[in-house]
């Protein structure tokens, strides 16, 4: 994935989490998880697209 695409899509996520954090009305203790979901989730997804985190599907978490 080229770079430009990644910053741009860092900025897409970015801009959709402070519209939600703006502009739709929850608890604060609901918009703090929902921030840490993201940042985590965007956090694995960048460290896959940039091959430093292998695939999470080979991960088992049962024998």
């Amino acid at each position: 994935m080229p770079l430009i695409n990644l910053v741009f899509a860092l900025i897409v996520v970015g801009v959709i989490l402070w519209m939600i954090n703006r502009f739709i009305p929850m608890a604060s203790s609901i918009k703090t998880i929902l921030n840490i979901v993201v940042v985590v989730a965007v956090g694995v997804w960048v460290l896959q697209v940039t091959g430093l985190w292998g695939p999470i599907s080979s991960y088992r978490v049962s024998r």
